[in-house]
């Protein structure tokens, strides 16, 4: 195999550059909402494109339905492989071909199910980039790199990712031979911003638990008790904030803090996070530190969910005990039960003036972080370099994908580089959901040009 330069590859992804938008726009047109049904018609017709579309790469696609772990049937799966040189590398490449619900298409300014370009160089549509775009990236570069494709192919596009995978690991399990790979690329995630890429280093983990705080044994009147003795909401609002030193950082022992996987590259904005997150004019960010930190890889935990008396037919009783759950967010390193339990045993070491203080341990989640050390890495940021005419900004997630440290758990000798078509403007998941098109185009060539460095 001869070496195929950039600008080869750059002339091979233009001419290309059409069937790549038609097949995406064809792929949004599907409507493959998982949450409709993972094992309906539309999530099938939905595999049987991408199957499709990698085997006019070279790519032996099936699909492949998968059960799930009480025995029945599960999401529709895209697997196959390609294989070029036995003593090549392996790269399995990873995406998902479930999209997310419209619950209301009147929020949207084009149909949602029909591709629309527009003049600000975007892309229109429900999973345009979520995740058709991490589809388009590999049979954009399988179709560049054709037969000068130096690695063995491997595929996985599951069908349930939307749904929080619950087939994933049986099916992994069961297919462990045919996933066995060197390099995984999971294109599922996105860039600094269209014009400067990223990999993503790091993925928090999560735990949830469930705390009871009770002060009585029975409701009580509040003018005749009232004063000595606290409502179990205040207790617990006195308990809840016992977390958290006076900048707003959370102080529990046993909960660990980490810094940015492979060091700080570029921290972000806080006028664009206040206006992301719709933040109140006076209120002052909590944590200390960089703000990358405090979302990458610093603890936070959450309070979604409390059970009190509604205020509409509220009357004049101190409430015995009071029931909220908290959802925490590891750091990546860290084992999610190994958090929970020190959680908890702060909890009930805190209880406001000796109320009894229970803790139920909820689900657990592993956190990720990737090898910034590794021969791949430093591949994949050198051709994230060529493809975008700027160096890489790296950078974590706040929010946890457990499939991929379930990946490094089964396939722990392999190197994951998390990728992705996304940007700030995506909007995946919302409204509008979008691709800018000339990033896509650059993904397309940097992901060509990992697998190039790859098989070298």
């Amino acid at each position: 195999m001869a070496d195929i330069t950039t600008d080869e590859l750059r002339s091979r992804i233009d001419e290309d550059w059409p069937r790549v938008v038609d097949a995406l726009s064809e792929k949004i047109a599907l409507g493959s909402v998982s949450a409709k049904g993972i094992t309906g018609g539309h999530m099938k017709r939905s595999a049987e494109f991408v199957a499709d579309l990698l085997g006019k790469e070279g790519v032996d696609a099936r699909v492949v339905q998968s059960s799930n772990p009480d025995g029945t049937p599960g999401a529709w799966e895209v697997v196959g492989s390609r294989i070029v040189d036995p003593k090549a590398p392996t790269v399995l490449l990873y995406a998902h071909h479930d999209v997310q619900p419209v619950p209301d298409p009147s929020e949207w300014d084009t149909d949602p199910f029909v591709a629309t370009a527009k003049d600000d160089g975007r892309l229109y549509g429900r999973g345009s980039a979520d995740d058709g775009g991490g589809i388009a990236i590999h049979s954009g570069a399988l179709h560049a790199l054709g037969d000068d494709l130096g690695v063995n192919i491997k595929v996985f596009i599951e069908g349930e990712e939307e749904m929080g995978s619950p087939s994933f690991i049986p099916f992994i399990e069961a297919h462990r031979d045919e996933f066995a790979s060197d390099v995984i690329i999971v294109a599922d995630s996105g860039n600094w911003s269209a014009e400067i890429p990223s990999l993503t280093t790091s993925l928090r983990g999560n735990t949830c638990v469930d705390v009871t705080v009770r002060v009585l044994g029975h409701p009580v009147h509040s003018g005749q008790f009232g004063g000595p003795i606290l409502d179990a909401n205040t207790l617990a609002s006195m308990l809840i904030a016992s977390m958290y030193d006076e900048n707003g950082s959370l102080v529990v022992p046993g909960v660990a803090s980490e810094e940015p996987v492979g060091g700080l590259q570029r921290d972000l904005d806080e006028a664009s996070l206040r206006a992301d997150a719709a933040v109140v004019d006076g209120y002052r960010l909590a944590g200390a530190d960089s703000l990358a930190s405090r979302l990458w890889t610093k603890p936070s935990v959450t309070v979604i969910g409390f059970d009190a008396h509604p205020v509409d037919g509220s009357f004049n009783v101190i409430a015995d005990s009071a029931r909220f759950r908290l959802s925490m967010r590891t750091a990546p390193n860290q084992n999610p039960a190994e958090a929970q339990r020190a959680l908890a045993d702060f909890l009930v070491a805190h209880a406001p003036f000796g109320a009894e203080v229970s803790v139920e341990p909820l689900e657990n989640g592993q956190g990720w972080a990737m090898d910034p050390d590794s021969a791949a890495v430093r591949d994949a940021e050198e051709a994230l370099a060529e493809a975008f005419g700027t160096e890489p900004a790296n950078k974590g997630e706040g929010g946890s994908i457990p499939f991929i440290p379930e990946l490094q758990r089964i396939f722990p000798g392999a190197q994951v580089l998390v990728t992705g078509p996304e940007d700030p403007k995506a909007n995946a998941h919302s409204p509008n959901e979008s691709i800018d098109l000339a990033s896509l185009r650059k993904n397309i060539l940097a992901e060509a040009l990992i697998l190039t460095k790859l098989a070298k």
